[in-house]
């Protein structure tokens, strides 16, 4: 989820990218895999990503939300900016965003970021985000991303997470001079590391949805990997034509007083 453009961005110095085998942990069953071609995989701190220089937007974002790292400290920077390791040209700058309508929509968001200032900062490169319709990126994405950080805080189990977008270059929609690829539908799946139950959602990046109750958008893996032409891996034994749409209940209230108590002491 992502604020309004009008909010101040922070200036933060980045740090070079890691190699992808620094991002192990955040992708317990390896890393996903894509058709495109024009693409670079990417490691910082807290996620992974496969870069789209084509699209100028992320195939995928990998990484994964440990029960304390889901009652993060680090206050919200909104630090919006133009990942570096990206050569111009190949990349999406906060100025293809100005006045097009869209939010800079995070993919890995902020919230599950929020554990190491860092971190946190990283999680605001152009490269974790897509342009995302309001209602869309600021309510069910933003609920579902919600939903699951209250899952791993209240099993006290860590959740691998896949986010990205489904598009097609020449034919999706683009924003500003770079021609940021507008997604047509946005993706997630989150994967319970102790108990292997995944949720898979695709949610279409629509200006108005039929419903806002995420179960409706509950799909299979599959249906993610072949409408967004990639592969994710799982864990043994996940099947991934199975539909999970019998949501377990979430204690939001809950997730918020245990953030609030733990940052308190820190």
């Amino acid at each position: 989820m992502t604020a309004p453009l009008v909010r101040p961005a922070l200036a933060w110095d980045q740090r070079a990218n890691l190699p992808m085998t620094a991002c192990a942990d955040e992708m317990p069953w390896g890393a996903p895999t894509s058709t495109k071609t024009n693409v670079v995989d990417r490691c910082l701190e807290g996620f992974a990503l496969q870069h789209d220089n084509d699209a100028r937007i992320a195939t995928w974002v990998a990484y994964t939300v440990t029960p304390e790292e889901a009652l993060g400290c680090f206050p919200r920077t909104n630090a919006f900016v133009a990942h570096a390791a990206v050569p111009k040209g190949q990349r999406a700058e906060t100025s293809d965003y100005a006045k097009s309508g869209y939010d800079q929509g995070h993919l890995a968001p902020d919230g599950d970021m929020s554990w190491n200032q860092q971190v946190e900062y990283e999680s605001f490169l152009l490269s974790n985000m897509s342009p995302q319709v309001p209602n869309v990126n600021r309510g069910v994405w933003k609920y579902i991303e919600t939903t699951v950080r209250a899952w791993t805080w209240e099993r006290g189990h860590t959740f691998a997470v896949y986010a990205g977008n489904i598009y097609a270059v020449g034919t999706s929609k683009t924003i500003g001079a770079n021609k940021v690829i507008v997604p047509d539908s946005l993706f997630k799946v989150a994967v319970d590391t102790v108990t292997g139950e995944v949720f898979a959602f695709i949610l279409p990046n629509v200006g108005k949805l039929e419903t806002t109750d995420p179960k409706r958008y509950a799909v299979s893996v599959a249906d993610i990997e072949a409408q967004a032409g990639i592969t994710l891996p799982l864990p043994a034994g996940a099947d991934k034509k199975a539909v999970r749409a019998d949501l377990p209940p979430v204690n939001m209230g809950g997730l918020t007083d245990a953030k609030r108590a733990a940052c308190k002491t820190r």
